[in-house]
């Protein structure tokens, strides 16, 4: 059972779409849920995490920087297959233990971009794990309704931009590893949200709804401006002279023509999806 502090914070996540207040406010923070190694029972965690391009994401076993791992550690090591909610969407993960100098790079990043993992490195004697989690499933977000999905998706997108518009802006000189792909990550779920729309989402609208024409058109369209921003800024980013400076106005950019089209989107989609008669095929 987790502890009063995790139940709180557990409670927060689940009832504001990953979002938390006090200590953890706006951190990139997770629910992972292990087996329990003896008991066979689920354990569930709140866990800080760092994005990792894409495909995964990375946690960090640092237990505070205390002389043994953390329990749901020793757990996933028992039992790799595990349950991950991001705020957006619950899923299941398969967990691997990175080793040797893939686990030296990623926690060098980590450390960069906050020194405080070095401190708990330095507290142990243990060489403290890092951990990928890859999703081995998918689906929609657990939402009331397909409308409220899509506005999830779209929050989790604010909220990662703006987070990482405050890292660039408090950044030192230079663009830390770990920055480099946390912005790298973001244009990553940015092409395939956009992608599966284009693909999928869309056509069903248009077959069902064929007077939606000029709104998908519209939107088809702000697509192909938004992935050239995600071009330009994916360039500057992975410049080895990249710096903040530079960077900032291209995610500035980006957050504005973004907020404008998820916006509209929303106004103009969201009625259809909630609507009685709609299908859920259409998401």
């Amino acid at each position: 059972m987790p502890n009063d502090f995790n139940r709180q914070i557990i409670e927060e996540f689940r009832a504001n779409e990953g979002r938390v207040g006090g200590p953890f406010e706006g951190a990139r923070l997770l629910l992972l849920t292990t087996t329990g190694a003896r008991s066979g029972a689920p354990h569930t965690v709140p866990v800080g995490y760092l994005p990792d391009g894409g495909e995964r994401v990375l946690i960090i076993a640092s237990a505070g920087g205390g002389p043994e791992h953390p329990d749901w550690f020793r757990n996933l090591v028992a039992n790799p297959r595990v349950q991950v909610e991001d705020g957006a969407f619950t899923y299941e993960a398969e967990a691997a233990e990175l080793e040797g100098d893939e686990r030296d790079r990623a926690f060098a990043r980590a450390a960069e971009a906050d020194p405080g993992w070095a401190d708990y490195q330095a507290k142990t004697s243990r060489l403290i794990p890092v951990v990928a989690l890859r999703a081995v499933t998918g689906g929609p977000p657990r939402a009331a309704s397909l409308g409220a999905a899509l506005k999830m998706i779209h929050n989790a997108f604010r909220r990662e931009l703006a987070l990482v518009r405050t890292e660039i802006a408090e950044s030192g000189p230079g663009l830390g590893a770990q920055l480099r792909v946390n912005c790298l990550t973001v244009c990553h779920g940015l092409h395939q949200h956009h992608t599966h729309e284009d693909g999928g989402m869309f056509p069903a609208f248009e077959k069902a709804r064929p007077e939606l024409a000029p709104v998908l058109d519209r939107l088809r369209g702000e697509h192909e401006k938004i992935a050239a921003l995600v071009g330009e800024l994916q360039e500057v980013v992975s410049s080895d002279e990249a710096d903040p400076i530079a960077v900032l106005p291209q995610v500035e950019r980006l957050i504005d023509e973004l907020e404008r089209h998820l916006t509209y989107e929303e106004e103009q989609l969201i009625p259809i999806l909630d609507a009685p008669a709609a299908g859920d095929e259409a998401f």
